[in-house]
């Protein structure tokens, strides 16, 4: 799979590098944070909301609305899922990274989405970049098998379980755009190899890319 440098033109359709917040403090806090051989994923993490960066992203960036910093660490190499959500989120990365990006606007009247369209971005260690809320993204994937940590800033109380467990139709398609909901704020549209959980809505259709294979 090509992959391309976030700062090539094509990834303005995903979303934009964030240069008018000073993400220092939080890249070196973020070095403090676990690294597992799977991925992990903490919404919300008090030593990282603790830091001045939160206070101006609130402001700066968010226009005072609340929101949560957190991380998703680990070592991943696939696609399995794309998810999206109903605002921006900023990804800073405390080391490299790469994303897997597609579209919203290309998933399919029943939901299911292509994986061929998937476009790849190395992001460099340091940088931030906002991620529009019409852009499928799941979890980053480590450079050449390392490692990666990426923080995570979105709205307050994304990604929470759902006080309403919604109904869907396991592993079949659905005009119902609610049936994709996961948790707060979340829709997701899951691969078939991609290992989810029992109910997940399973609409990527292709292969469930591999950066390490394809």
């Amino acid at each position: 799979m090509n992959i391309l440098s976030v700062n090539d033109p094509a990834f303005a359709k995903y979303g934009q590098i964030v240069k008018n917040v000073d993400f220092t403090g939080l890249v070196e806090a973020m070095k403090a944070t676990p690294v597992p051989e799977g991925v992990v994923y903490e919404p919300s993490v008090k030593e990282l909301e603790a830091l001045p960066v939160m206070q101006v992203l609130t402001d700066v960036f968010y226009g005072e609305m609340p929101i949560q910093i957190g991380y998703c660490n680990g070592h991943n190499s696939r696609l399995n899922a794309l998810e999206y959500h109903r605002s921006s989120e900023i990804n800073v990365m405390a080391t490299d990274a790469i994303l897997m990006l597609g579209l919203r606007q290309d998933v399919e009247a029943d939901y299911t989405y292509d994986t061929s369209k998937v476009e790849a971005f190395l992001v460099p260690a340091g940088t931030a970049v906002e991620i529009y809320a019409t852009t499928l993204h799941y979890a980053p994937c480590g450079v050449d098998g390392k490692g990666f940590q990426v923080t995570i800033v979105l709205p307050k109380g994304t990604n929470y379980p759902l006080s309403t467990p919604h109904v869907r139709a396991e592993g079949t398609a659905t005009d119902r755009e609610d049936c994709l909901i996961t948790a707060t704020n979340k829709w997701l549209i899951g691969h078939a190899g991609g290992g989810l959980d029992a109910g997940s809505f399973l609409g990527l259709k292709g292969k469930n890319l591999d950066l390490e294979q394809d």
